[in-house]
């Protein structure tokens, strides 16, 4: 007999079953059907000995003190500020665009002044905007919209800005000044030893259970539970019953080096050259000292484990169709990215974990 259920051992799942089995002192299966805890943060030693992420580059970044003190129980941090290069015309310019990215682009020599009378120039005000490709050409231009969005954007969707809402580009900083970082959060950094040595410690507790490996609709008519807590997609809970939710996925291409260093910053964009979107090389990130290197090379495709939900308004209509069914149930909580069919930042489920622990389960 389990208090708990939760289905998927992401952020969401690991943070509920702690909260749940050490504050409340109940019992908390976790039924993960991936072979590992930890979700799409899961990283490991590759057989050279390298710390790499699984699925794909993830950097804790947060202006949340709550949520940083509260993984703070379980790790300490290496304090990186993760920086970003887009290749352009032939070079590589930081990202997001700042200062320095528009004076190495046009041989330019602005002040922020200048930058922000500039941009003020070439942007295209919109009395209304109705996409993404509006959202960036209202604050820097069609040009510079060519360069760092159109064909970053139809790469990572197979939509080009025009055809999505305008939220997945408003988030994308346009700076004046020569902060290079890609985030400007309070609290960044990396688990010193690694995000799955985080979630370990957060789930060492003997009122908590893992089964791995298991699909949750082959084994949850045999187990007794008073609730479940359900972090997978939507749409599968409900058998699909108004269609499948469309994601885009990622392949992802590994590669070790035989050298220390391959590249400048943690992660390189290719906005418009070669098929892949971005590389990314671990040591970067996690500070790890090695003889070699290994970085990955990211594809997007539609095939394979659902990462980004396509905010297009069919889509969120469809979803809501979902979420009306959800909220007929008393005894389910559905929480999360797939639950929710929304991107969140890690340190966003990580709120959203606490505050449904504090405000509805405690």
């Amino acid at each position: 007999m389990y208090n708990y259920v939760i289905v998927g051992a992401g952020f969401v799942g690991c943070v509920l079953a702690e909260r749940i089995a050490n504050v409340l002192n109940k019992k908390v299966l976790i039924i993960e059907k991936r072979n590992h805890i930890g979700g799409n943060a899961y990283d490991y030693f590759n057989e050279d000995g390298i710390l790499v992420h699984k699925y794909g580059p993830h950097i804790f970044h947060t202006n949340n003190k709550e949520v940083w003190d509260y993984l703070s129980k379980f790790t300490e941090w290496y304090h990186y500020q993760h920086r970003v290069l887009a290749y352009v015309d032939g070079q590589t310019v930081p990202m997001p665009i700042n200062l320095d990215t528009i004076n190495m682009l046009y041989n330019t020599n602005f002040t922020p002044v200048e930058l922000k009378d500039f941009f003020e120039k070439i942007r295209d005000k919109k009395e209304e905007i109705l996409n993404s490709e509006d959202m960036v050409i209202s604050k820097v231009g069609k040009e510079l919209y060519e360069k760092f969005f159109k064909g970053y954007t139809k790469k990572q969707w197979d939509l080009y800005p025009s055809q999505l809402e305008p939220e997945v580009t408003a988030r994308i900083p346009i700076r004046t000044n020569r902060d290079g970082r890609y985030f400007t959060d309070k609290y960044q950094g990396m688990p010193k030893y690694g995000y799955t040595k985080m979630f370990e410690r957060m789930l060492n507790s003997s009122n908590i259970h893992i089964m791995l490996n298991v699909d949750y609709k082959d084994v949850i008519s045999n187990i007794e539970y008073e609730k479940l807590i359900y972090t997978g997609p939507i749409d599968y809970y409900f058998d699909y019953k108004y269609g499948k939710l469309p994601y885009r996925s990622l392949k992802f291409e590994f590669e070790t080096l035989d050298c220390e260093k391959y590249q400048e910053v943690g992660t390189v964009n290719y906005p418009n050259d070669y098929d892949f979107t971005r590389i990314t090389e671990f040591k970067h990130l996690t500070g790890q000292k090695h003889f070699k290197t290994t970085i990955v090379r990211e594809y997007s495709t539609s095939e394979g484990e659902p990462y980004y939900p396509i905010p297009q308004k069919k889509n969120i209509e469809q979803y809501k169709l979902y979420e009306e069914e959800a909220k007929k149930l008393d005894n389910v909580y559905f929480v999360g990215r797939l639950a929710n069919y929304k991107y969140f930042n890690m340190d966003k489920v990580v709120e959203e974990a606490l505050n449904l622990f504090n405000e509805s389960i405690k």
